[in-house]
């Protein structure tokens, strides 16, 4: 303990501050203990990835090792056993850390390791949502079915503890990382946070209904000897009642897994369908230009093209047209931005038809028939249909 700056008392240098909070509950704490770590991984010939500070990197003609961190929940990755334990030991000098072996639990994310990959589901953190909502008990749903449902502002009679309501919102809005199906129903119940109704609790109860009818679906990520980055984007124009606003939404795949998502609500209104799809065709490539400087630090090799599939062809045609239309206007540094990305060889943009579009299901109520056939081009499937194996030791 060293006595804080801006508090120092020359004449006493040897005195410390006594505590009344522990040390970990102070707002300082984490970025102190951050800080901490961040020198150690510094020392041990780590560099901070630039695209996301809590990714540690350690590449070199010997070995590679990865450090993702959060907190004090460590993931730890490479190349090798043999330079993992080497890193664990040298860590284990400075901190004081418990080795868990192979993963198989990360922040509420339960990692089953199958013959083709990894198996990412919730199962325990949604069993224990639905004890909290006490519906432990409630008949189960097998599709999330909202065909021709709106949801209003008003209308019905307001929750009567608004509370609960934002608590349950909250706690999905985190299921939405291995259940990206449910993503459009969370964000819609997600914009009554401030005033919600019957009629959004009967929405949010449903939605745990689903998840309880499919506790062991996940996100399965499988090996690819190819590694192509594939992005899909789509809209639901002017779709809100309330303020007319477009709901945007995006995927993005690394070879046949999805690695990226998004539903929300445009900050603007559109005065045309081509004008709200190119919005949604802007964020896409800013998602999909952020994986790709990710990628280059890991050093995973892009020997194709990144593709972005969209099924407006005004919006297609647009982004490759070098005229500047009038109508054009006020969506112009979207429009400059994705097509110097196009003229530079660094994207394409192309057509699929309707059909085809598999971001549906993150911006629109679906029949049961189609979300069922979309969470499954999501990589969203039951554990009971994989087959098990032992992983590889890869986390701390």
């Amino acid at each position: 303990m060293h006595q804080p700056p801006g508090f120092k008392d020359i004449s006493s240098p040897h005195l410390v501050c006594k505590l009344h909070k522990a040390l970990y509950g102070l707002r300082q704490a984490p970025r102190a203990w951050f800080d901490k770590l961040k020198s150690a991984l510094l020392s041990l010939g780590f560099t901070s990835a630039r695209a996301d500070t809590s990714l540690f990197l350690r590449i070199t003609p010997q070995h590679t090792c990865f450090v993702l961190v959060y907190v004090d929940d460590i993931l730890v990755t490479g190349s090798t056993t043999a330079a993992i334990s080497t890193l664990i030991s040298q860590l284990d000098t400075s901190f004081a850390l418990k080795d868990l072996g192979n993963i198989n639990y990360f922040l509420g994310i339960q990692v089953e390791h199958t013959d083709t990959g990894l198996h990412l589901c919730q199962k325990k953190y949604i069993t224990d949502l639905l004890c909290r909502a006490k519906m432990q008990f409630a008949n189960c749903l097998n599709t999330l079915t909202t065909s021709g449902e709106k949801l209003y502002g008003f209308g019905s009679d307001p929750v009567a503890e608004p509370h609960f309501y934002r608590s349950l919102v909250g706690a999905l809005q985190y299921a939405t990382i291995t259940r990206p199906e449910i993503t459009y129903a969370v964000n819609r119940v997600s914009q009554f946070m401030q005033n919600p109704l019957q009629s959004h609790f009967k929405v949010v109860k449903k939605i745990l209904r689903y998840l309880k009818g499919t506790l062991d679906y996940g996100l399965h990520l499988s090996r690819c000897s190819q590694l192509p980055l594939t992005g899909f984007c789509d809209m639901d124009w002017a779709s809100d009642p309330d303020d007319r606003r477009s709901t945007t939404g995006f995927c993005i795949f690394l070879g046949a897994n999805l690695v990226s998502w998004a539903s929300k609500k445009q900050r603007t209104v559109s005065r045309s369908s081509t004008e709200s799809e190119y919005r949604s065709l802007a964020n896409t490539t800013v998602e999909l230009v952020w994986i790709q400087s990710l990628l280059a630090e890991l050093q995973v090799p892009q020997t194709h093209t990144p593709t972005i599939w969209c099924d407006n062809k005004s919006t297609v045609l647009m982004s490759q047209n070098p005229v500047l239309h009038a109508r054009t206007k006020h969506i112009e540094l979207d429009l400059y931005f994705v097509r110097e990305k196009i003229i530079n060889g660094q994207l394409n943009v192309r057509h699929t038809p309707a059909l085809h579009q598999i971001v549906d299901v993150l911006t629109k109520a679906l029949s049961s028939t189609r979300f069922l056939l979309l969470r499954d081009k999501l990589s969203v499937i039951s554990l009971s249909t994989l087959s098990l194996r032992g992983g590889v030791r890869d986390s701390l």
